[in-house]
């Protein structure tokens, strides 16, 4: 067993890349179209949502700390087959996910050097071998790579809202709300999906050499920047591209014209690429740990659980990924599905995972105090906002079906002596 761990710094890192995501790129335009200035407040309100979400995970995460993540907490409360059931959510949305993810910063990357649909594919497939490579090398490897990339986008966006801010005009923060403060709204609907991801991280709480002291600490660091970069990034757009703003399909690029000119392509092609490959390392470093808890339960084949204990690294896991990703690719481009539909198949299977989790968190937590109430509320809100993925529900009520079809087989855990130790704190 390798005693390698990771710290708040490289934890901060990955907890951050998996909230992080390339939507930044065109939500703040999206965002003001549907609220003008006053989109700024549907960012702040969805950051003040995620402290519930983010605390409840923390301290479920803080006691249980295991590679099921949220698997493991639902199993805690409701037993083996539910976990089965959000285990399969997490892991089998992953393969949709990832390659959508890096289809979608190829193409930023492609339009900044002028390539067209081959060369989007092209970056793609090097961006998801990235995200593979750097996970099959080590969570160590992987954290000091994630910590290397949210630094440089973080300097990177900071850079980009400092260089521009010569160019704001208090004027464009007028009229406030030109389609009415309701329209805040559909502005904060529109923009949650820049704050999912904390489901993911509920992985790797295991990992961390001190979960007890270090999970609430890295939790809040990570408010905290994604405060700072969200809320900073959209203000200094509306304030320095005004009207503007709503018009255009890339924003960011509009705002690092204006600060640094023709420099704007390449930091744009920059940015598009960290953003995608840190959310997909951190993903794939939960998912694969998660995948490995399941088989270790009992609830994948018991060959894939190897990697399971805390420090080894789940290759088996995490191959069975890469090529689910492969074939999920194929089949997408072989019968021209929409990209939309296919992010929305997997978003609807990671929203439950979440509602789940929360669920668990009304019954795990201590009740009556201020992080339970958080979990009701943040599941509720949460349970709302998984309705309105329509059909694409069936997805996760298939996958639930295969896991309960899986586990009536008569699958075993494997013997003691072969899982991470309980921890108790």
């Amino acid at each position: 067993m390798s005693a390698a761990r990771i710290g708040v710094s490289q934890g901060t890192a990955l907890y951050v890349g998996a909230i992080l995501g390339a939507g930044i790129l065109a939500l703040p335009s999206l965002a003001a179209q549907e609220a003008g200035p006053a989109s700024v407040l549907a960012w702040a309100l969805l950051l003040l949502f995620c402290v519930p979400v983010a605390a409840s995970f923390a301290a479920m995460s803080t006691h249980h700390p295991d590679g099921g993540g949220v698997a493991t907490f639902v199993s805690k409360a409701y037993g083996h087959r539910a976990s089965a059931m959000v285990g399969y959510w997490f892991y089998f949305a992953l393969p949709a996910g990832a390659p959508v993810t890096a289809y979608v910063g190829g193409q930023y990357v492609a339009d900044a050097v002028g390539g067209g649909q081959g060369a989007a594919l092209g970056f793609a497939g090097c961006l998801l071998a990235a995200a593979f490579g750097t996970n099959a090398v080590g969570l160590r490897v992987s954290g000091r790579v994630q910590l290397i990339l949210v630094g440089l986008l973080g300097l990177l966006l900071l850079t980009a809202c400092l260089l521009a801010l010569p160019d704001a005009d208090p004027g464009n923060m007028t009229p406030f709300a030109p389609h009415g403060l309701l329209a805040v709204g559909p502005a904060a609907s529109l923009l949650f999906f820049s704050f999912a991801g904390w489901e993911a991280v509920t992985h790797l709480a295991g990992e961390f050499r001190n979960p007890a002291r270090d999970l609430r600490l890295v939790t809040l660091l990570t408010l905290v920047v994604i405060g700072v970069l969200y809320v900073g990034l959209a203000l200094t757009c509306v304030l320095v591209l005004g009207p503007e703003l709503a018009e255009s399909e890339v924003p960011l690029s509009l705002l690092l014209e204006a600060g640094i000119g023709g420099a704007a392509n390449a930091f744009t092609a920059t940015l598009a690429a960290m953003l995608t490959l840190g959310t997909m390392n951190a993903y794939l470093a939960g998912a694969s740990r998660l995948g490995a808890a399941l088989a270790r339960d009992g609830s994948l084949p018991a060959w894939m659980a190897k990697g399971n204990l805390p420090g080894e690294i789940p290759r088996r896991s995490l191959g069975v990924l890469a090529v689910l990703s492969v074939l999920v690719s194929a089949v997408a481009l072989g019968v021209g599905a929409d990209l939309g539909s296919v992010m929305l198949a997997a978003s609807a299977c990671f929203i439950a995972v979440t509602v789940a989790g929360l669920v668990a968190g009304v019954k795990l937590l201590p009740s009556r105090r201020p992080v339970w109430y958080g979990a009701i509320l943040a599941a509720a809100v949460m349970g709302v906002v998984l309705l309105f993925s329509g059909i694409f529900l069936l997805v996760p009520v298939a996958l639930a079906g295969g896991a309960l079809w899986y586990t009536r087989r008569g699958a075993r855990p494997l013997p003691a002596t072969e899982k991470a130790p309980a921890t108790s704190v």
